[in-house]
């Protein structure tokens, strides 16, 4: 990759810091934004693994709605289109944490009533990153339907490698808990700005790459919670408890602070689910 392609560390510090302003609690060293999770040096985890075209691998399932050849475009809408809008940022790294330009992501969705469109385009559509990795995609709010909670679907695929189809989360959604194929690695950050809303997810791809110290994305951002709650000290974190942002477990002898309301599960533990608790 050549060296104009790799995304500094001003331009990823400024995302994070313009990401972090409103919502600091979800946001500074949160949910699937890996270019706030490479200070350490680490290569960042894997978005959680996909299928590629063949046999679905619940729960990032394709799903019964995707149509090929959807047109390339960055906005879903127009300014008739009803529902709440929602603008969807990010970029698209490899395992080095090193951007990839022109990855192709290809979007689709509910309507605000929950449903999709079989027969034209409407919310379907795909893009590719620029040469910093990023991608923007204009869209609305998506509409919930039976036995789902509010998501979208998406695949990406960087140039020659195998497809990623996965589904991007809302927090705080009350069907997050029933949702079998909702997976919190997958959640979004969601901001409110004015009457719309902003989000947020980086995606890390299966593609090797050599991070180098000048390129590798970092932030010095401070990991400092402005929670003013007052959570229980000392508490275990244990299955079926419901937890408040902000509340403080400890487990396998580590503290862990929740970052997003929600009602523990088995396989939801602390280490595993970043969207949900950040180590202390």
């Amino acid at each position: 990759m050549d060296e104009e392609n790799k995304l500094s560390r001003k331009t990823v510090l400024k995302a994070a810091l313009a990401a972090g302003v409103a919502a600091p609690v979800a946001l500074i060293g949160g949910p699937a934004l890996a270019r706030t999770t490479v200070a350490n040096g680490q290569a960042p985890e894997l978005t959680p693994a996909c299928d590629d075209g063949d046999d679905p691998t619940p729960p990032q399932t394709e799903g019964p709605y995707f149509k090929p050849n959807s047109p390339q475009r960055t906005s879903l809408v127009t300014s008739g289109t009803p529902g709440t809008r929602l603008t969807v940022s990010g970029y698209v790294f490899g395992l080095g944490c090193l951007p990839i330009a022109r990855a192709l992501l290809d979007f689709w969705q509910a309507d605000v009533n929950g449903a999709y469109d079989n027969v034209g385009y409407t919310f379907r559509g795909h893009q590719f990153t620029n040469d910093q990795g990023a991608f923007s995609l204009s869209t609305i709010v998506p509409g919930l339907y039976p036995g789902r909670t509010r998501h979208i679907h998406v695949k990406v695929q960087a140039p020659g490698r195998p497809v990623l189809t996965t589904q991007l989360y809302f927090p705080n959604e009350p069907r997050n808990n029933t949702d079998t194929i909702f997976d919190p690695r997958l959640l979004m950050t969601v901001r409110d700005v004015g009457t719309a809303k902003e989000a947020a997810f980086d995606f890390v791809l299966n593609v090797p790459q050599t991070p180098t110290s000048t390129s590798r994305p970092t932030s010095t951002t401070p990991t400092t919670s402005t929670s003013t709650s007052n959570p229980p000290g000392g508490t275990t974190w244990a299955a079926g408890t419901g937890y408040s942002a902000g509340a403080r477990v400890t487990y396998s002898g580590s503290g862990y602070v929740c970052l997003q309301a929600h009602t523990a599960q088995p396989g939801w533990e602390p280490p595993s689910t970043p969207a949900l608790w950040r180590a202390e």
